[in-house]
């Protein structure tokens, strides 16, 4: 089957994208570890010797940015439904983190560690429709915070993705209810076009 106009302009532009280019040179899984890496620069929110929980984790470039960080003392662990090729010194459980049998891996990874860190960089497959794919996107955002209020220890930071629209501003009230610092920023690798934005949230005290 022929592709499509707008997937072959998508395909040109990810061929064409220095970060695409960079993240193939430098070794990492995808251009998103650029974005955490801007969002490190900028916050400082990942620490030697943290424990943190990688939420949608596939390909793996935000494990590989956080394991390098984290240090040896450090431990990530990649979560996600899909399959996720092996990293060294990463946990990777493929699963639901909603589900029990998940969490029970998790659980044993963790082996009474609390979690520093909760990062999400999940999105939900688009359909180019924004009343269907803006609630999904919201949906994702708010099963990564209802996990920070089940796992995440007192004092503890999240980093999650989210996209501007219906029910940003609910989901934001939310957040900061829960955490003692939240702000959102628009790292340069991410696309102008695109109305993500990440939002990034320390102190947590729910």
């Amino acid at each position: 089957m022929a592709r499509s106009k707008s997937s072959h302009r998508w395909m040109q532009r990810h061929v064409n994208d220095e970060y695409v280019k960079r993240s193939k040179r430098e070794g990492y899984r995808s251009r998103a570890a650029y974005k955490l890496l801007e969002l490190q620069e900028k916050d400082r929110m990942i620490k030697p010797g943290q424990v943190i929980v990688d939420l949608g984790a596939a390909p793996g470039g935000w494990s590989q940015v956080a394991h390098d960080l984290v240090g040896p003392k450090g431990k990530v662990i990649a979560f996600d439904i899909l399959p996720m090729d092996e990293l060294p010194g990463v946990t990777v459980i493929q699963g639901d983190f909603r589900e029990d049998e998940a969490l029970v891996k998790l659980d044993a990874a963790l082996d009474g560690q609390p979690v520093d860190l909760v990062i999400s960089d999940m999105a939900p497959n688009v359909s180019g429709v924004a009343a269907v794919d803006q609630p999904r996107a919201m949906h994702l955002c708010e099963l990564a915070l209802d996990f920070c209020e089940q796992r995440l220890r007192p004092g503890g930071g999240f980093v999650c993705k989210v996209f501007h629209g219906e029910g940003f501003d609910d989901w934001m009230r939310q957040v900061k209810a829960d955490f003692g610092r939240a702000v959102t920023r628009k790292p340069k690798a991410s696309r102008p076009k695109s109305r993500e934005v990440y939002l990034v949230a320390g102190n947590y005290h729910s």
